[in-house]
């Protein structure tokens, strides 16, 4: 892959032009670096009052109900986005581990086995979630573990 890279005073904002011969997985993913979010930052409403919260800070993404919230280590926020959106705005840092869950990959501690199939996920502050096993392969690639098939 070239990368080329031209500085010109006449452009009022940034362009990004790919040229290739043909959409392939490569491409998709610097796709979707380039579309997605450098937010360091994101609302979460919490007693009629809108706290900016620092992605960093954030250990899960979860729904419960219709309601979707933040949880940091010392408290919990709700937000005014669907799950999906989340999961997009947020895939640098985050992975779905299950249907309602999203967790901050920096967070992650340890894996813990729990029979066959069954695998829990313990935070760094000990908290610990469920990783359903239709996520369980998304999760290894991302941390890297396993191998693969």
């Amino acid at each position: 892959m070239q990368i080329k890279l031209i500085i010109d005073d006449r452009y009022d904002e940034t362009e990004i032009h790919i040229h290739t011969k043909a959409y392939t997985p490569e491409i998709e993913q610097l796709m979707k670096t380039l579309k997605s979010s450098t937010t360091e930052v994101i609302d979460g409403y919490a007693d009629q009052q809108i706290h900016m919260l620092k992605i960093s800070d954030i250990y899960f993404v979860y729904s419960e109900g219709a309601k979707i919230y933040f949880q940091t280590d010392e408290d919990e926020y709700e937000s005014k986005r669907k799950l999906y959106e989340l999961e997009e705005l947020l895939e640098k840092e985050f992975v779905r581990i299950n249907k309602s869950t999203l967790v901050n990959v920096s967070k992650i501690s340890f894996l813990k086995m729990e029979g066959i199939g069954r695998m829990q996920l313990v935070m760094k502050n000990e908290t610990t979630a469920h990783v359903s096993r239709n996520y369980l392969k998304g999760l290894k690639k991302r941390l890297g573990i396993g191998r693969e098939q």
